[in-house]
Protein backbone atom coordinates (compact mmCIF):
# COMPACT_ATOMS: atom_id res chain seq x y z
CA UNK A 1 0.00 0.00 0.00
CA UNK A 2 1.68 3.54 -0.87
CA UNK A 3 1.94 5.93 1.99
CA UNK A 4 -0.47 7.89 0.75
CA UNK A 5 -4.27 7.22 -0.88
CA UNK A 6 -6.97 9.62 -2.68
CA UNK A 7 -10.32 9.68 -0.74
CA UNK A 8 -11.34 7.44 -3.40
CA UNK A 9 -8.81 4.54 -2.82
CA UNK A 10 -9.14 5.22 1.03
CA UNK A 11 -13.03 4.97 0.68
CA UNK A 12 -12.78 1.29 -1.60
CA UNK A 13 -9.96 0.57 1.40
CA UNK A 14 -12.21 0.93 4.17
CA UNK A 15 -15.40 -0.33 2.45
CA UNK A 16 -17.06 3.43 2.91
CA UNK A 17 -18.41 6.10 0.48
CA UNK A 18 -16.24 9.08 -0.15
CA UNK A 19 -19.05 10.96 1.73
CA UNK A 20 -18.59 8.78 4.78
CA UNK A 21 -14.90 9.67 4.27
CA UNK A 22 -15.74 13.65 3.99
CA UNK A 23 -17.87 13.32 6.77
CA UNK A 24 -15.44 11.43 9.38
CA UNK A 25 -12.58 13.94 8.68
CA UNK A 26 -15.38 17.09 9.25
CA UNK A 27 -15.70 15.05 12.63
CA UNK A 28 -12.24 14.23 13.06
CA UNK A 29 -12.74 10.18 12.87
CA UNK A 30 -9.86 10.48 10.55
CA UNK A 31 -6.52 12.36 9.65
CA UNK A 32 -6.39 13.79 6.16
CA UNK A 33 -4.15 16.30 4.76
CA UNK A 34 -4.49 18.98 1.40
CA UNK A 35 -2.15 17.89 -1.21
CA UNK A 36 -0.29 21.00 -2.89
CA UNK A 37 -3.57 21.12 -5.37
CA UNK A 38 -5.77 21.28 -2.33
CA UNK A 39 -7.03 17.48 -2.74
CA UNK A 40 -7.93 15.66 0.56
CA UNK A 41 -5.25 12.60 0.55
CA UNK A 42 -5.63 10.12 3.45
CA UNK A 43 -2.47 8.48 5.30
CA UNK A 44 -2.16 4.38 5.11
CA UNK A 45 -1.58 4.62 8.63
CA UNK A 46 -5.19 6.29 9.16
CA UNK A 47 -6.39 3.19 6.77
CA UNK A 48 -5.13 0.80 8.60
CA UNK A 49 -5.95 2.05 11.92
CA UNK A 50 -9.41 1.98 10.74
CA UNK A 51 -9.19 -1.12 8.39
CA UNK A 52 -11.21 -4.24 10.54
CA UNK A 53 -9.66 -6.39 8.58
CA UNK A 54 -6.33 -8.19 10.16
CA UNK A 55 -2.76 -7.32 8.62
CA UNK A 56 -1.76 -10.16 6.41
CA UNK A 57 1.75 -11.68 7.89
CA UNK A 58 4.37 -11.39 5.05
CA UNK A 59 6.22 -14.55 3.72
CA UNK A 60 9.87 -13.11 4.82
CA UNK A 61 10.57 -14.85 1.20
CA UNK A 62 10.33 -13.76 -2.32
CA UNK A 63 7.84 -16.35 -2.91
CA UNK A 64 4.35 -16.25 -2.60
CA UNK A 65 3.15 -19.12 -0.34
CA UNK A 66 2.80 -17.80 3.11
CA UNK A 67 2.61 -20.51 5.30
CA UNK A 68 5.66 -22.41 6.14
CA UNK A 69 6.52 -25.16 8.73
CA UNK A 70 9.87 -25.07 9.87
CA UNK A 71 10.72 -28.93 11.66
CA UNK A 72 12.43 -31.94 11.03
CA UNK A 73 11.89 -35.06 8.85
CA UNK A 74 10.17 -37.63 10.79
CA UNK A 75 10.22 -40.34 7.99
CA UNK A 76 10.15 -40.92 4.30
CA UNK A 77 8.61 -43.53 2.11
CA UNK A 78 9.55 -43.87 -1.14
CA UNK A 79 7.79 -46.00 -3.36
CA UNK A 80 8.54 -46.09 -7.53
CA UNK A 81 8.68 -42.15 -8.82
CA UNK A 82 7.05 -41.00 -6.03
CA UNK A 83 7.80 -40.42 -1.69
CA UNK A 84 5.83 -39.13 1.54
CA UNK A 85 7.70 -36.97 3.45
CA UNK A 86 6.54 -36.17 7.07
CA UNK A 87 7.65 -33.44 9.30
CA UNK A 88 7.53 -32.70 12.50
CA UNK A 89 7.01 -28.86 12.95
CA UNK A 90 6.38 -28.22 16.57
CA UNK A 91 3.16 -29.76 17.67
CA UNK A 92 2.42 -30.29 14.11
CA UNK A 93 2.58 -33.39 11.48
CA UNK A 94 2.83 -32.09 7.73
CA UNK A 95 2.64 -35.01 5.07
CA UNK A 96 3.75 -34.03 1.97
CA UNK A 97 3.82 -36.09 -1.24
CA UNK A 98 6.64 -35.24 -3.18
CA UNK A 99 8.51 -37.15 -6.14
CA UNK A 100 11.51 -39.33 -5.05
CA UNK A 101 13.98 -37.10 -7.57
CA UNK A 102 12.69 -33.81 -5.14
CA UNK A 103 13.67 -36.23 -1.65
CA UNK A 104 17.20 -37.09 -3.35
CA UNK A 105 17.81 -33.41 -4.46
CA UNK A 106 16.90 -32.24 -1.13
CA UNK A 107 18.70 -34.73 0.32
CA UNK A 108 15.76 -35.37 2.85
CA UNK A 109 16.02 -38.18 5.24
CA UNK A 110 14.94 -39.00 8.81
CA UNK A 111 16.65 -36.26 11.21
CA UNK A 112 17.08 -33.17 8.37
CA UNK A 113 15.47 -29.97 9.36
CA UNK A 114 13.46 -28.58 6.38
CA UNK A 115 10.37 -26.18 5.55
CA UNK A 116 6.96 -27.39 4.75
CA UNK A 117 5.91 -25.08 2.30
CA UNK A 118 2.08 -24.44 1.87
CA UNK A 119 0.37 -22.72 -1.05
CA UNK A 120 -3.20 -24.33 -1.44
CA UNK A 121 -6.55 -22.80 -2.72
CA UNK A 122 -8.47 -25.32 -0.64
CA UNK A 123 -7.44 -25.27 3.33
CA UNK A 124 -9.75 -26.40 5.63
CA UNK A 125 -10.33 -26.08 9.26
CA UNK A 126 -12.52 -27.81 11.95
CA UNK A 127 -13.35 -26.17 15.31
CA UNK A 128 -11.21 -27.35 17.86
CA UNK A 129 -12.60 -29.00 21.11
CA UNK A 130 -14.32 -26.34 23.62
CA UNK A 131 -12.14 -25.30 26.85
Amino acid sequence: MPDELSLGEAAAALGVSVDTLRRWDRKGQIRTFRDPRNRRVVPASEVERLSTRPTRHRTGTERSARNRFAGVVRSVECDGVMALVELEAGPFLVTAAITRDSVEELGLTAGVSAIAVVKATSVMIERGPSA
